[in-house]
């Protein structure tokens, strides 16, 4: 029984391949209808992503084959969803974090924040917290997490061996004071070296002493230890919080401007970079804050001023600080390069600013779109991340001649093709265009609007409830699902139901799509999580509860904010006219 049970395990991938469409089989046969038939295929598609049988890009590729053979859309029509323009900005938005990351800028930038913020616990929390999420704004959570941890655990290291090297000071002095043997005490303390060399990331010190000095070790240890593993979670849950703040910041930020442009396509623009950052950013900042409170209560406890200067010996401070020092000094002043890259980030957020800022025309308005929306983000996006394969990553020179006096190649572009192939998460966008056609679908077949009639029982109870109840659905099903697909899914129902009870679409899917983003518990939730558990010596029930509560905090604050500064930004308290325009079937 033991081998059977072993096998099915090893297989199971195999089997939910094969058994899921068969179980599923009788709906489209018992109900033979459009709405059955779309509905077959959303829930093998939602089954497939959650237990990942197959890969999540070639599930989200199932549309192409089901919809034309189920006489839901014709090829083409399906097709087509696959390269829209929030596919463009999505693009346009990897193509510059990709060559942020080729020139080392956001190492850089986080180095000089930490060179700012210095090396005092509280503080070193809350500097690597902001600056993962600011970088998270702009490049790949899993990529700033992956720079930002080991940086961390480089420096409470220091901070631990200062600390170390301090007590044996100490000890020292003490022996020479005639407390203990001074022979005894050399050798003692060579052993503790040698333990040093060998040991892990926690210097365990001198072993044989007297009680008051192992009392002092196991005290320091189990300080750096909590210490490692708050500085691990806090960059982890920095960089998921920090990507709800831009459009581009992660995938479902983008999920939900492309099925609002899809399932509402009057909606005049909405969702742009602007009115995203205008509502986004404050609840990322509000996030962080609270964030920051409740891993300082949990890892560093409330006493803040002993946080604020637990760095006992000044000397130690200094050393710590000087890691940081010595990593930026590396980098060497900015080259060419690092500074092309940064003009072009600038100008990029700067257009995207101003395109359409709301309170006054923006420049789009005034140029191209005064009778179509023209131009879009995504057009700016792709115009600006273009400019990387056109300018030189080195400043040209006329006549410049090499070292062995031949003449000097031309210096390569800042982004190469090579690079952008190796670097560019192509799955995201196969994910993405599923989305946009299994929303289509839904509204070609008319099971979009039969959901919609399903839910209008709903209408009596309070949205401000609805729209709790919904996140906290979304925050638990993110945990065990791709954030992507869990918004894929998700977006087009609430679409569905916010119609069905005249309520803006925007109440419900702005904070769902916000609180995909919240997987804090389990390390197999997102990719930063994973970084952070391999690093920092946590159990899984460390992140689970730790994880638990800024679920809660997060759902929180994402609904203060779409109650507050929320409802005048998108006339929340109102129907809004385009959400009756729904595409046709």
């Amino acid at each position: 029984m033991a081998g059977f049970l072993t096998w099915l395990w090893k297989y199971r991938n195999y089997i939910v391949i094969v058994l899921t469409p068969l179980l599923l089989l009788p709906l489209p046969l018992v109900i033979p209808t459009l709405q059955a038939k779309c509905g077959y295929v959303i829930i093998l598609m939602a089954l497939y992503w959650c237990t990942e049988c197959i890969p999540l890009a070639v599930t989200a590729l199932l549309p192409v084959i089901l919809f034309p053979m189920m006489g839901i859309m014709e090829s083409s029509e399906v097709c087509i969803q696959y390269l829209k323009d929030s596919n463009m900005l999505f693009i346009g938005g990897l193509l510059v974090a990709i060559a942020v990351e080729q020139w080392n800028l956001h190492r850089r930038i986080a180095l000089k924040v930490l060179l700012i913020v210095g090396v005092k616990p509280s503080l070193l929390m809350i500097g690597f917290m902001s600056t993962t999420a600011f970088l998270s704004m702009w490049i790949s959570n899993t990529a700033s997490t992956a720079m930002m941890v080991p940086i961390a655990n480089a420096v409470l290291q220091q901070l631990n061996d200062t600390e170390a090297n301090a007590e044996e000071r100490d000890y020292n002095q003490s022996a020479t004071n005639g407390q203990v043997n001074q022979a005894y005490e050399m050798g003692d303390t060579k052993h503790s070296k040698e333990i040093k060399a060998k040991g892990g990331t926690i210097d365990i010190g001198v072993s044989d002493r007297s009680p008051e000095a192992e009392e002092r070790r196991l005290k320091r240890e189990q300080k750096y230890l909590k210490l490692t593993k708050g500085m691990s979670l806090s960059v982890c849950y920095a960089a998921s919080i920090g990507g709800t703040a831009t459009l581009t910041g992660t995938t479902p930020n983008v999920i939900l401007k492309g099925q609002i442009d899809e399932l509402f396509p009057d909606n005049a623009g909405v969702i742009n970079f602007a009115s995203w950052f205008g509502f986004a950013f404050p609840n990322m900042l509000l996030m962080l804050v609270l964030s920051w409170f409740w891993l300082q209560f949990v890892f560093l406890g409330f006493n803040l001023k002993k946080s604020f200067g637990c760095g006992t010996q000044e000397g130690g401070d200094r050393e710590a600080y000087q890691v940081i020092k010595d990593e930026y000094k590396k980098l060497g002043s900015m080259s060419f390069a690092e500074g092309c890259v940064l003009t072009i980030f600038t100008l990029l957020v700067l257009l995207w600013f101003t395109r359409e800022p709301g309170f006054i025309p923006g420049w789009a308005t005034v140029l191209f779109n005064q009778e179509k929306t023209f131009v879009t983000d995504g057009t700016v996006a792709i115009l600006m991340s273009s400019l990387f394969f056109c300018i030189p990553s080195k400043l040209p020179r006329c006549c410049g001649r090499s070292e062995d006096g031949a003449s000097a190649e031309a210096p390569p572009p800042l982004l190469s093709w090579d690079v952008v192939h190796t670097k560019m998460p192509w799955n995201i966008l196969l994910l993405l265009g599923g989305g946009f056609a299994l929303a289509h679908g839904s509204e070609k077949s008319g099971l979009s609007m039969w959901l919609g009639e399903s839910l209008v029982p709903l209408q009596s109870i309070p949205p401000f409830a609805i729209s709790i109840l919904l996140c906290l659905l979304v925050a638990m099903f993110t945990e065990c699902s791709s954030n992507t697909a869990t918004t894929t899914l998700f977006l087009p129902i609430l679409a569905s139901m916010a119609t069905a009870i005249k309520i803006h679409p925007l109440y419900v899917m702005f904070p769902c799509t916000i609180s995909a983003s919240l997987a804090f518990m389990l390390p197999v939730a997102t990719p930063p999580n994973a970084i952070a558990f391999s690093y920092g010596n946590l159990k899984v029930m460390d992140m689970a509860k730790t994880g638990f509560v800024l679920n809660f905090v997060g759902v929180l604050t994402i609904n203060i904010a779409i109650n507050t500064w929320g409802v005048p930004m998108f006339q929340l308290n109102t129907f809004p006219s385009w959400a009756n325009a729904t595409r046709a079937p």
